[in-house]
């Protein structure tokens, strides 16, 4: 019965191991869920690791230390270190906004979970995965309709500015005639983007310009409030100068 014993210990030692590792997976599952179906790089995979990966530095941080020291959180305070670093590399400067900030601050959050599984506090690894739920659910929700959220949509303005032929086709004169047309066409498109823009007081950041078939396309990022965003699709649309404009959200917001 003696030697029994320490097998018993081991055996529910593992499994109370164990239970807290899959804990924590669940709940950083839970989190990269929602990340996925946002289409963001920390998915399900990454964040299940990344609670799982905490989750079993803070249980060795108590075993590794041993009899020795009081100090049993050595190796799990080193997490928070590396989740830094991690987060870090998910945060991208553009030339007009940063990116990946809540991402960051998600992975950030996955980690502590996964620290408080790790520590067998399920209850509170519990709340603390509805919380981060609903703010990335619903604070972005609240916000938007409160009228506060600013958000990044790229607007594509299409008009017919007409082609042009060449001169061995046309004629000389003829060309140049229709050269001049596409280019008075062009100039009054761009200047009434510019107009609409500058009344609302936003600046756009161009994305991409091309001519297909005499149709000019040209497509710009505008970040702003949901109210602006709504005056600028209008005001853009009444304009004689566009013929359409399509509004795309950009696959990069948070």
């Amino acid at each position: 019965m003696a030697t029994q014993l320490p097998l018993v210990d081991h055996v529910m030692t593992t499994y109370t191991g164990v239970m807290r590792l899959l804990m924590a997976c669940v709940m950083g599952g839970a989190v990269g869920l929602e990340r996925e179906w946002r289409h963001k790089d920390s998915g399900l995979r990454t964040n299940m690791l990344i609670a799982m990966g905490a989750a079993l530095f803070t249980m060795m941080s108590i075993e590794l230390a041993g009899t020795s020291t009081p100090n049993k959180g050595q190796v799990a305070a080193n997490i928070v270190q590396g989740i830094g670093f991690l987060g870090a590399g998910l945060i991208l400067h553009t030339k007009n906004r940063i990116l990946g900030l809540t991402s960051a601050a998600t992975v950030f959050v996955v980690a502590a979970i996964g620290m408080t599984c790790g520590d067998g506090l399920y209850l509170e690894a519990l709340g603390a995965t509805v919380i981060v739920l609903i703010a990335l659910q619903f604070v972005g929700v609240l916000e938007m309709r409160i009228g506060w959220h600013r958000y990044p949509v790229i607007y594509e303005v299409r008009a017919d500015v007409g082609a042009m032929l060449p001169k061995d086709v046309v004629g000389a004169e003829r060309a140049a005639a229709m050269a001049d047309g596409v280019e008075k066409s062009l100039h009054r498109m761009q200047m009434a983007i510019l107009k609409v823009l500058d009344a609302a007081g936003q600046r756009m950041s161009v994305i991409e310009r091309d001519n297909v078939a005499g149709i000019e396309r040209m497509a710009f990022s505008v970040t702003t409030t949901r109210r602006v965003h709504d005056q600028l699709l209008r005001n853009l649309r009444e304009s004689d100068a566009t013929d359409q404009v399509v509004v795309f959200r950009d696959a990069e917001e948070e």
